[in-house]
């Protein structure tokens, strides 16, 4: 079981943003990720930091953490210039990158650049198009494509990835058509649980439900002949039933842990504590399940 976290980009730089990227490297994190919004919920009307020079930054500033996006989506990305931007990333940070993506939601993201909302068939169209783009851009000097949503006209990404064949995919699904991606094209799933059960289910109804995706994404697996143990398994944490409560002690955390474990979670993150917020936690314990827990997970 991998421990890594996610700092939102809520901070200047020089003001506290590069001490906590450099203090996730102390503690022993696997990666340490951020968010890849305009805008997100109850921060919106606050500092919000671009994902990619926040990155860029993390990479000159770190040597060992790895890094990634957790999650980039269509919502106002485009395949052909996100590619260019990982490529370059993943050189920076000397092949150290992992592109968590997303079918993207509702949100602000949705609406930023004028556009009406998608419907979550329409993107879902775009994902299943966006993401073999994207995998073509990293893994091909040269690439042309027509499609319905998306185009590139030689478009050229010389030399390519510092990981080989292309940097890393986590893949964020929970539905059909999202699993067969992650199957397909990961190197890691995603999911944060079943949302319906955030306000009123139980850990042990979130606990189900997981059970419930990590089947769906073994039978995805299997229909194209792929060992369900290939791709690692990623929980965000913080938003199922638990929310707060495995960061109020170690113990508390290597219960929730353990337990996840033992549906095939690979890697656990947590959200780096902000006062005030949904992800309000005692420093001191985040700092101590960040040192400890794995030793007792085993």
């Amino acid at each position: 079981m991998r421990l890594s976290t996610v700092i939102l980009p809520i901070d200047r730089w020089r003001e506290g943003g590069r001490d906590k990227w450099l203090r996730a490297e102390e503690l022993g994190f696997h990666a340490a990720y951020t968010y890849d919004h305009l805008s997100w919920r109850t921060f919106r009307d606050g500092p919000w930091f671009g994902a990619v020079p926040t990155l860029t930054a993390a990479a000159a500033a770190t040597e060992r953490l790895r890094l990634g996006t957790l999650v980039t989506s269509p919502n106002f990305r485009h395949p052909v210039t996100l590619a260019k931007e990982l490529i370059s990333l993943d050189d920076i940070s000397g092949g150290r990158f992992t592109l968590g993506i997303g079918a993207g939601g509702s949100g602000f993201d949705a609406t930023a650049l004028g556009q009406e909302p998608w419907t979550p068939r329409q993107r879902a169209d775009r994902f299943a198009e966006f993401v073999p783009l994207l995998d073509r851009l990293l893994t091909e000097d040269s690439v042309s494509y027509e499609g319905d949503f998306y185009a590139a006209h030689e478009a050229r990404n010389i030399p390519g990835c510092a990981q080989r064949p292309r940097l890393p995919f986590a893949v964020a699904a929970t539905g059909p058509r999202g699993l067969r991606l992650a199957a397909r094209y990961g190197q890691a799933w995603v999911t944060t649980g079943d949302p319906k059960l955030y306000e009123n289910g139980t850990p042990e109804q979130s606990v189900h439900a997981l059970r419930g995706q990590m089947e769906k994404l073994a039978d995805a697996c299997a229909e194209i002949g792929r060992d369900t143990a290939e791709p690692d398994k990623i929980l965000l944490t913080g938003f199922t039933p638990d929310r707060g409560r495995p960061l109020e002690s170690l113990d508390a955390f290597v219960d929730f842990a353990g337990r996840h474990a033992e549906l095939g979670f690979t890697e656990l993150v947590l959200h780096w504590p902000i006062p005030d917020s949904d992800f309000a936690a005692d420093r001191k314990i985040f700092e101590r399940i960040a040192m400890e827990a794995s030793a007792q997970l085993g």
